[in-house]
């Protein structure tokens, strides 16, 4: 049998913990961001767990 390989865009944008939680960074903080408002630019620091919805699809994509 073939082996399924890793979705290239998945690995590079999501990191699993050691409990099995999946994180991913905040959207926004790569461009226009002299226009943004500093409140806003903070907020879109930091690591994050994905959604409960994209969780499966994540999974299946990192090969979990």
């Amino acid at each position: 049998m073939p082996k399924n390989k890793t979705h290239s865009g998945a690995k590079k944008r999501f990191r699993v913990t050691g409990t099995g939680k999946i994180l991913r960074e905040k959207a926004g903080k790569r461009h226009n961001l002299e226009k943004k408002p500093s409140k806003v630019t903070r907020r879109m620091t930091g690591t994050v767990e994905l959604a409960k919805a994209d969780v499966k699809s994540a999974k299946k994509m990192l090969g979990l």
